[in-house]
Order: C-alpha cells, then structure tokens, then sequence
C-alpha cells in the first residue's frame, strides 16, 4: 500500500506540473491566438482523461492587451524581472522610514526604472507582432508602478499570469503620501518617554542603510536596463548590416541566375549549331564517298574503253 501511495502522489504531480506547464503557454500567447489555443490545450487534457485540468485551462480568462505585454516582460526578462521585484521591496521598505529629501530621490530613480522597463516591454511585444497604443503602453507603466508599490500585486506579476492589467493603491503607491503628510492624518498616539540618543542614532543608521540598500536596487536596475538597450541597439545594427548582405546576397544571385539562364541559352544554340554541323559534315562525307565512288567507277569504265581501242 505505501508504494501505491507514493506512485499516486507521483502521478498528482506530474499532472500538476502539466497543467502549469499549458496554464504558462496559454498565457505567452499573443491574445488574439488565446482562446483557440485554450481549446486546444483543454481538448487535449480531456482526451488524457485529465477532466480537472480541462476545466482549469478552459477557465482562464484572456488578458487584455497590457496585461499580456506585462506577462511577455516577466517571462522573457526573467533576471530584470527579479531585479525589479527586488527594487520593490527595497522601495517600500525604504519609504517607511525616509525623509521627504530621501523620498524625491528614490521617486525619480523609480520613475527612469518604469519608463525603461515598459520601453522594453513594448518592444518585446512589437518583436510578437503586437504594436502597442500610448494608452497600452500607460497601462503597462501603471501595472509596473503597481508592482513596485503594492506586494500583491508584485505576486501576482511574478506569476506571470495577468489578465488585465493593475492599477496602483494611491494609499499604497511609493511617494504619494510623505512622512510629513503622514504624520498630519495619521490619529494622535499617546506620550510617550522620549527615545535615548543612542536609539536616534541607530534609527538613522538603519534609515540611511534602507537608503542605501534601495539606490543600490535602483542603480543595479538601472544598469541592467541601459545593458539591455545597448544590446538591442547593437542587435537591431547587426539585424540591419545583415539585411544589407542579405540584399546584396540577394543581387548576386539574381545576377548568377540570369548569367546562368544566358549560359543555358548559350549552350542550347550550341549544341544545335553543332548538331546542324554534324548533320553538314555526313552530308559532305556522304557526298565525298559517292563522288569517290563514281570516280573510281569512271577510271575503270575508261580503262576498258583503253583496252577496246587497242584491239
């Protein structure tokens, strides 16, 4: 009994992972191509005999446009994804706690990071034959202010499985509500014993550490997405030289095959210019061995009329 179990939690499992497997390629597909794709993969689960998974498949709903472009950004940058969700949680650790100095420094680092970040995004999605709108393209920027602001939505872009795209909480977004303005509407606590120096100055140090830590996210971000655009930049020189040689590649071989067809042509009228010199040439020795022939006959007929006269 114990070996049955362990082959049927085996058997669950492989299941699982077959399910996620079509659940990921049902959602890298470019929307237009969602639903027949769907039915296919449900069609082929059912026919397996696997009826839960069919239904889990034919449940997902197809994301809109935006949410799609997220969900292409997370798979096909998977250490820029990482990197951003890190930044995220950097940021939101680090706004607790920063001054409003702190705040606007970090604002305008995580503002270049989304600007870049959805840039990638849409050419990702125009690499997959999907051109992007300016409001497709607010969306996905919004999405991704989402992920840096709120972990739930962090989550659930990490999954990879959006189907519309996210807005992010006011309440929760990174420099919408400063300390100062914070600490206007935030309820009257009761006094209390004012902290030791010491205590200060660890907060502070810990304050500047958070600091720290999040520009160092930032920047790492950062970088990453300048190595990206220089990658595509030089990807996008290379993609041009090489249809420069494709062209020329291209008239080359045009010309050869035109030179080739003219060749051809060349051969064909020669071959029957030698076939008609062939012909001329049996005629001539056709028409040598008779003259020849007669020759020869002539010479004896006169060398008999030769011999007739002497007697």
């Amino acid at each position: 009994m114990p070996r049955k179990d362990v082959r049927g939690k085996q058997g669950a499992g492989e299941a699982g992972g077959e399910v996620e497997a079509a659940l990921d390629e049902l959602y890298s597909t470019p929307p237009a191509g969602f639903v027949s794709r769907r039915e296919e993969l449900a069609l082929r689960a059912r026919t397996d005999g696997r009826a839960e998974d069919a239904r889990r498949i034919h449940a997902a709903r197809r994301p809109s446009l935006a949410a799609w472009t997220a969900n292409l950004l997370r798979r096909s940058l998977p250490q820029e994804s990482r990197r951003f969700l890190e930044l995220g949680e950097a940021l939101r650790e680090a706004y607790g706690a920063l001054d409003r100095a702190g705040i606007k420094e970090l604002s305008v680092q995580r503002r270049s990071v989304v600007a870049a970040l959805s840039g990638q995004a849409a050419q990702l999605a125009a690499e997959a034959g999907q051109r992007l709108s300016a409001s497709v393209r607010q969306e996905v920027e919004a999405t991704l202010q989402a992920v840096l602001a709120d972990p739930a939505a962090a989550e659930q872009w990490a999954a990879g499985r959006l189907e519309t795209a996210l807005t992010p909480p006011s309440d929760l977004l990174p420099g919408s509500a400063p300390p100062g303005k914070a600490a206007r509407t935030a309820p009257a606590r009761p006094a209390t014993r004012a902290p030791a120096k010491d205590e200060l100055a660890e907060r502070r140090r810990e304050r500047e550490r958070q600091l720290a830590r999040a520009r160092e996210a930032a920047e790492a971000a950062e970088e990453r997405l300048r190595e990206r655009r220089t990658e595509s930049a030089e990807a996008d020189s290379e993609s041009g030289r090489a249809g420069e040689r494709l062209d020329r590649a291209e008239e080359a071989v045009a010309a050869a095959e035109r030179h080739l067809h003219a060749a051809r042509e060349e051969l064909q009228l020669s071959r029957q210019e030698r076939r008609a010199a062939e012909e001329r040439q049996r005629a001539a020795a056709d028409a040598l061995a008779r003259a020849e022939r007669e020759a020869r006959e002539a010479a004896r007929e006169a060398e008999r009329a030769e011999r007739r006269g002497r007697r």
